[in-house]
């Protein structure tokens, strides 16, 4: 049988095989080939006496180690107008991550009836991301945002009071994010400890339901450092216009990607944004890539 892992806790795994949520242990030798399952995670499983066992985890397309989440499509990242207003470095750090992953970074501004977010709306939309405008209070928007949704796996990201669970709750009802209950011959009844969990959507789709994503890692490591440019695909364009091969795009003479920005044909906050995290990243040594 095969199935999606939906919740992990205290050493078991909930699969869900479309029809059915299954509690089930991982064999033995996992741990001895340093697999550990994640949420997220396709996964091959057997019943036996009464129990479930994963015996196989298909290969991933990406994960994030926190929170420990795989196989994600799409990250939404949530603003509201007000209370915080949107941040573009915050934004922008969010966008790289997701692209540096193999994941959709999509923009997604809350509480249009505030205010107006055709400032931000442009930045990102120039910068070639999909952007959604919505209001939670009224309604607006929220249907073009729901179809989003179907398929795959899906994340919300943004500061506390943006909005994230409103959002949900509008477009899938109150009632709507279930995944159901865990098979009554396998199952033990759920748990109420705070973990990372999948949650499933009428229209198809998985959310996932973490404490975790408004905080979501840098994947700060030698790697991403290297890649970095090409996590700003918008800047990335430009790159190739550069004097030197070692140029950081950060201060140096003869930067194409400078230059565009001086020339406005990318947003210059990106720019500062590529440039601060730049520096965060900048004395990370090779030695610390993520194996």
């Amino acid at each position: 049988m095969t199935g999606i892992i939906i919740k992990a806790l205290s050493g078991f795994y909930y699969i869900d095989d479309g029809s059915a949520v299954y509690e089930c242990r991982a064999r033995g030798n996992f741990r001895k080939s340093g697999i550990s399952p994640l949420v997220g995670d396709k996964a091959e499983f057997e019943l036996s006496g009464g129990s479930g066992v994963v015996t196989a985890v298909l290969p991933r397309k990406n994960f994030l180690s926190r929170p420990p989440v795989a196989n994600i499509d799409r990250l939404f990242i949530v603003s509201s107008f007000e209370n915080p207003a949107p941040n573009e470095y915050i934004i922008d750090r969010l966008t790289a991550i997701a692209v540096y992953h193999g994941i959709e970074p999509i923009i997604v501004f809350n509480k249009c009836d505030a205010g107006d977010f055709s400032r931000w709306e442009s930045i990102y939309r120039a910068a070639g991301f999909r952007v959604f405008t919505v209001s939670a209070e009224t309604g607006d928007g929220i249907d073009a945002l729901k179809s989003e949704f179907s398929g795959g796996i899906s994340v919300l990201t943004g500061n506390s009071g943006v909005g994230k669970s409103s959002i949900l709750n509008r477009i899938f009802g109150n009632t709507a994010l279930k995944t159901g209950e865990v098979s009554e011959k396998l199952g033990r009844g759920r748990h109420t400890t705070r973990h990372t969990e999948l949650l499933r959507l009428p229209c198809g789709g998985y959310i996932a339901d973490t404490p975790g994503f408004s905080s979501l890692e840098t994947g700060g490591d030698y790697e991403f450092k290297e890649k970095l440019i090409s996590c700003f695909p918008d800047l990335y364009e430009y790159s190739g216009g550069c004097r030197f091969t070692s140029c950081t795009h950060t201060c140096e003479k003869g930067c194409g990607v400078i230059a565009a920005a001086e020339n406005g044909e990318i947003q210059k906050s990106r720019l500062e944004s590529y440039k601060a995290l730049f520096e965060e990243l900048k004395d990370i040594k090779p030695w610390q890539a993520k194996r």
